[in-house]
Order: C-alpha cells, then sequence, then structure tokens
C-alpha cells in the first residue's frame, strides 16, 4: 500500500533576505543577515538575497563566501558542490538560491 506524501516547497511564494553587513577574514567572506525562518527552520525552497554591501577591492579571490544568521553559517555552493569564492561572486543586488534543510544544501541559482 503505498503512503501519501505530502511535500510543500515555497507554499506562500518565495522569501526575501537582506544582507546587514559583511565581515572579512583571513578564511571567509562572511555577510550578515537578521534573523528569518529561512536559517532557522526546516526549510527547503527557493529565496531571494538582497546583498547590498560590495566586498571590499583587493579582497583574496579565492575565499569562499557564507551567510551568517542567528549564529549558524551557510556555505554557498554552485553545481556539483563547488563553493562559490569572491571571484565568483559578482556584486550588489539579487540573487535566487536554493536551501534544502535535508542536505544542509545552500546553492545559488545561476
Amino acid at each position: 500500500m503505498a503512503i501519501p506524501f505530502i511535500f510543500r516547497c515555497n507554499t506562500n511564494g518565495f522569501p526575501m533576505i537582506e544582507s546587514r553587513s559583511i565581515n572579512v577574514s583571513a578564511t571567509t567572506v562572511t555577510f550578515d543577515f537578521n534573523s528569518h525562518p529561512v536559517f532557522r527552520q526546516p526549510f527547503t525552497g527557493g529565496f531571494f538575497v538582497k546583498i547590498t554591501q560590495p566586498i571590499p577591492a583587493g579582497t583574496t579571490t579565492t575565499l569562499p563566501i557564507v551567510f551568517s544568521a542567528d549564529g549558524i553559517n551557510k556555505v554557498i555552493t554552485t553545481y556539483n558542490g563547488a563553493e562559490i569564492t569572491v571571484a565568483d561572486f559578482k556584486g550588489t543586488g539579487i540573487y535566487l538560491f536554493f536551501y534544502d534543510n535535508s542536505s544542509n544544501t545552500l546553492q545559488l541559482i545561476d
């Protein structure tokens, strides 16, 4: 007997989060965000991210980009799980992401 399975993805539309600050360290470039359910609750689906701070000129291009909110850091990946680095980043603007809570994957849709 088949068991019905309900999978909800973006049932209330696409949420948007906006970066509040940027921190460049020797190992990462971290964009900080206010508290948001995308980071705190089980969530699978697409969402928009508005990046409002530019990465400072002269930042090492091999540093990975990380999103941080609620004390949780998420490394951004692209196809095949490759980490997004400063060299891949296009600057301020609006980006589309997909997050899969079950695999803890945050992927830039490019």
